[in-house]
């Protein structure tokens, strides 16, 4: 069980760092106020409607110009990962240097040692056995 639970840990713990290192892009495509298709790492597919439009907003043709307000609207949001998986200890200062030592000093001493609680067996020596009780009273189990 100990074996197993080791090993779900570990791997919870490598996609942690998979994920927290890792940088990627949200995209969204709205029409309206209604959301028509979000993607992560590539662009989100468009409605349509935004290819009758030019960049000013004006309806493309030939004879005349009319300007109308486009409707579609896209959103793309970058989350960075982080860049630096070891933390510098150059930065510490004497004060939690000093911190560290004495919490590891008293966490240490905390617990009692194993060694002095343990009994030993030649404090305590096991009674001899004189004689084998299941002779003397002849019952054998089969």
């Amino acid at each position: 069980m100990k074996k197993v639970f080791h090993k779900a840990i570990s791997f919870l713990m490598a996609f942690v760092v998979l994920f927290s290192t890792m940088s990627f892009t949200i995209s969204s495509h709205y029409c309206g106020d209604s959301l028509v298709d979000s993607s992560i790492f590539l662009k989100a597919k468009t409605c349509g409607m935004e290819s009758e439009y030019q960049s000013d907003n004006t309806l493309k043709s030939s004879d005349c110009s009319i300007t109308k307000k486009n409707c579609c609207s896209e959103e793309t949001e970058f989350i960075k990962g982080q860049d630096e998986l070891k933390i510098n200890f150059d930065k510490i200062s004497f004060d939690q240097q000093t911190f560290v030592a004495v919490f590891f000093h008293t966490y240490i001493n905390l617990f009692p040692s194993v060694k002095e609680a343990r009994p030993s067996l030649k404090a305590n020596p096991a009674p001899l056995i004189v004689r084998q009780l299941y002779k003397l009273d002849e019952t054998y189990l089969i």
